[in-house]
């Protein structure tokens, strides 16, 4: 980056795209150096702009004490003025806004909002004070945090004093609308570079690493109302079902009674009218040819009536009725009241697969306290005083510091404190064990003198501490005024040198941003699921530490199972949504690289407690075995060259990773002629050995054409409804694996010939391939980053299940010269904003992948067709969810 660095300026922008750990700080320092020029640094927390400072001088100044000319405040801005995002917003308003103060402490249910005073301008005189301080370049780290409020803020100011800007990264904000996008790239420019995790493994600026989970199963206290909760729904759900009053109203309903005469009212509230007929035909009620006409389809299937399909019929019974059943209000009334008392209504939400208390007991389950001391224990049992592990969770807990003699208090909640109690409370081993929060900071008396000397070197000679009442062995470190900007730095220093082993910190603190290269395990006992926060938190143990070259990290994900669902229940399920933003090695021996849970070999009956402690056993198995870590990923980098965001088509869904992988001949057309031609062989091979041994018995003629009766008899039986429903299924639709380059191509070229697309066509390629398993990869060659994942994205709406789009595209093709195909897809949202852009996509379409239709869904006709395809999409048929992936090729 630094040796193109005056192409990469030539737009007056640097746009850097890095992991957590790659050296974004550094690079930065040494950009604002090489430019020369009064400097404002923008950073998300307060204790990320501390770290610029601290970096600042310790690796360009040789020193521990911030010169002069560093500044801290906007209002008096310096050669070099760090401040946050949120600092630069309040000063420009006038705004006495509380900056993000690493974190005090956090509420988990958010009390009234404190009063804000009227906002009045005070923004000329900020940018009179960084002109007069002639500031000429501004860094923007970790530009993805940025408000609404505070862009715009940052978008004046950035106007005014016409700036470099150098944006640095981690997590774009690929997921954003395109217009989101477009103001995000105002501020940061074009990315000049994406640096994916494979790419710095390979050139050892990131240590290899691995992802391990720990499962966890509820205590009994949580397990019992889980299971309560379940029962009640259950026996609710089954007498709701049969409910005769309910069946009243909804076969009262007009467009039940007369469909032809509420043909808009059906097309308008498609979700309720499927659930009306479903619900009907749960009770036996006949579905009259009417209501399949309006359909389209005289075969239609009716699935069977499930908690979703329950649950969208209620809300539209309790809520969305619009009057047509007010002579049943005292009826729901009642059983508004009984969905309340069961747990499967809250705030007008009806779910009866959960409720935020059962979200709560399993993603917050006590039983994560004995994972988290399980793991602490291995860890420190493979590699004693090196260990340098972190724990992050989600809050505090003060109110588990106690002030007495004793700590007896019942370790009912999960928190830094909690965790701090549990493993002081049984650390027999005499682990090194401290605390680091926005408010409370725990030291090993062992580690005070080495504390207090590194305070001495950076100007603070006096440190007021207490000892813990409750135990002499740990120190309360005051957090004064002088210390309050050098705390976590000073923290940090004692970690890394090992007078700490094990450190307990929250996410918002210690999260993001937050560098301590030694640290070579990691907890995340956050519940946090989400894109940004899941991938800067486990970016802290990746680092690579220049004084222990063979270093590796050992990163630990705690998920608690819920035993009355198979799938494991939704703290796992935030796991897997956690493991979709982020790439590393398969756990088994197969190389490879690509993100998603697959890659971690996760059983598939989590329910079963033998099962899961054979996991867990295999983890710490594996973990233990640091010293193949480099090498598995020296064999899994050897596979590819880049990393690629792609779309997957999988055959089979949910399957787990399997170390032999299969052809699972099951669920396209082409895999059912083929279990066709197979059986077919099979039985009549079987069929003709059965024959030629009774020839011989055979007295006559008769007899003869008595067998071949009987075997084709069988023949019919056995495989005649496979073979209707294979020759059905590919009469009506082609396998859309056939034409999924096409469609990529029509796509890209849209995309381009709309101006979404800057890259000039001829640098762009549309790649699909067919794996060994059987699913189908798409992804787009060229292009910048916002390109491919903007591509994924859309040929995701395109080939995925329809759902309430503006058009449709009706694609045809005919079989034999005389039976026409039909399959349905949704034009994606970025280019339904006008018909011209829609059209055009279809002109693609057409010349590209075959004849097709546009359908514009918002007439009557539209609704009516939007209604049959979404009964008859292949995408609905065969319920297989495209995947968006990453994988190293």
């Amino acid at each position: 980056m630094l040796d193109a660095l005056e192409e990469h300026l030539s737009d007056r922008h640097l746009h850097v795209i890095a992991p957590p750990g790659s050296g974004k700080t550094v690079l930065g320092l040494e950009v604002v150096l090489r430019i020369n020029q009064p400097t404002l640094v923008l950073a998300p927390t307060l204790a990320i702009r501390n770290q610029w400072i601290q970096r600042f001088c310790e690796l360009f100044l040789q020193t521990y004490l911030p010169p002069a000319w560093i500044s801290r405040d906007i209002r008096q801005p310096g050669l070099l003025t760090v401040v946050t995002y949120q600092g630069l917003h309040a000063a420009c308003n006038n705004l006495n806004t509380v900056e993000e103060e690493s974190e005090e402490e956090e509420n988990e249910v958010a009390g009234p909002a404190a009063p804000q005073p009227e906002k009045s301008s005070n923004l000329n005189t900020i940018i009179e004070g960084l002109k007069k301080r002639h500031v000429k370049t501004i860094v923007a780290d970790e530009a993805h945090h940025l408000k609404n409020e505070w862009w715009s803020t940052l978008i004046q100011v950035k106007e005014q004093i016409d700036p470099v800007v150098v944006g640095l990264t981690a997590t774009p904000p690929y997921d954003v609308s395109p217009l989101e996008w477009q103001r995000y790239l105002e501020l940061t420019g074009p990315a000049d570079a994406e640096i994916s995790v494979p790419e710095l493994v390979t050139e050892g600026d990131l240590c290899p690493h691995q992802d391990y989970v720990y499962f966890s199963f509820p205590t009994r206290s949580e397990n019992e109302k889980i299971l309560s909760f379940r029962d009640g729904a259950y026996s609710l759900f089954q007498e709701i079902k049969t409910d005769e009053t309910l069946i009243e109203a909804l076969a009262g309903h007009p467009a039940w009674a007369a469909p032809s005469e509420n043909l808009e009212w059906i097309y308008n509230n498609l979700p309720f009218y499927s659930a009306t007929l479903i619900f009907l035909h749960a009770n036996e009620i006949e579905i009259p040819e009417t209501h399949l006409e309006i359909i389209g389809d005289k075969h239609l299937q009716i699935p069977p009536l499930d908690y979703t399909w329950m649950e969208t019929l209620l809300e539209f019974y309790l809520y969305k009725g619009q009057g047509s059943f007010d002579a049943f209000d005292r009826a729901r009334k009642s059983l508004e009241n009984r969905l309340k008392r069961c747990g499967a209504l809250e705030r007008r939400q009806i779910r009866f697969g959960y409720n935020t208390g059962l979200a709560g007991y399993l993603t917050s389950s006590l039983s994560k306290l004995e994972s988290v001391k399980a793991i602490v224990d291995f860890e420190y049992q493979c590699l004693k005083h090196e260990l340098r592990l972190l724990i992050l969770t989600d809050f505090i807990r003060k109110e588990y510091l106690v002030n007495g003699l004793e700590n007896t208090l019942e370790l009912n909640k999960i928190g830094a404190m909690p965790i701090f109690e549990r493993l002081r409370r049984e650390n027999a081993d005499g682990k090194k064990i401290g605390v680091l929060t926005g408010s409370i900071v725990i030291l090993p008396v062992s580690a005070f003198n080495a504390f207090e000397q590194k305070a001495a070197h950076h100007g603070i000679p006096a440190i007021q501490a207490t000892l813990v009442p409750f135990d002499n062995a740990y120190i309360v470190i005051q957090q004064t005024e002088q210390l309050k900007h050098a705390i976590i730095h000073l923290v940090t220093e004692i970690f890394q040198s090992g007078e700490i082993e094990v450190l307990i910190g929250t996410k918002s603190l210690l999260g993001e941003g937050w560098d301590a290269p030694a640290i070579n395990a990691l907890i995340l006992a956050s519940f946090v699921g989400s894109f940004v926060s899941s991938n800067q938190m486990r970016g802290r143990a990746i680092r690579t530490q220049k004084e222990n070259p063979g270093k590796t990290g050992n990163i630990w994900h705690l998920a608690c199972v819920d035993t009355s669902t198979p799938a494991g229940g939704i703290d796992v399920d935030v796991l897997r949504r956690r493991f979709k933003t982020f790439v590393g090695i398969a756990v088994h021996d197969e190389p490879g690289i690509e993100n998603g849970t697959g890659r971690l070999g996760i059983p598939e009956q989590l329910h079963q407690p033998e099962a899961v402690e054979a996991y867990n056993a295999e983890m710490f198995r594996m973990a233990s075995d640091r010293a193949s870590l480099q090498q598995r990923w020296d064999a899994a980098l050897e596979t590819g060259v880049t990393l690629v965001e792609e779309i997957k088509i999988p055959f089979k869904k949910g399957k787990p990773y399997r170390r032999e992988k299969r052809l699972y001949y099951r669920k396209t057309i082409a895999s059912l002629f083929g279990m066709l031609a197979f059986g077919l062989l099979g039985f009549f091979g079987q069929a003709l050995q059965s024959l030629l041994h009774a020839i011989g018995s055979m007295k006559n003629i008769e007899d003869f054409y008595i067998w071949l009766l009987y075997i084709g008899t069988a023949g019919v039986a056995l495989f005649g409804g496979l073979t209707y429903k294979t020759f059905r299924l590919y009469v009506k639709y082609r396998d859309i694996a056939k034409d999924i380059q096409k469609i990529g191509e029509a796509l890209m070229h849209t995309l381009v010939g709309a101006g979404i697309f800057r890259t000039d066509p001829a640098k762009l390629n549309v790649f699909s391939a067919l794996d060994e398993s059987g699913a189908v990869f798409c992804h787009l060659e060229g292009g910048t980053a916002f390109e491919k994942s903007t591509f994924i994205n859309t040929l995701q709406e395109i080939i995925g299940p329809l759902r309430n789009p503006r058009y449709v595209v009706v694609r045809k093709s005919r079989f034999l010269f005389f039976v026409r195909q039909v399959d349905f897809h949704a034009l994606p949202e970025i280019l339904a904003r006008n018909k011209p852009l829609a059209e055009y996509f279809c002109g693609q379409w057409r010349s590209r992948v075959g004849p097709c239709d546009l359908i514009f869904t918002r007439t009557i006709e539209g609704r009516k067709l939007l209604l049959t395809a979404r009964a008859r999409a292949l995408a609905t048929q065969f319920e297989d969810d495209t995947e968006h992936v990453h994988v190293w090729r």
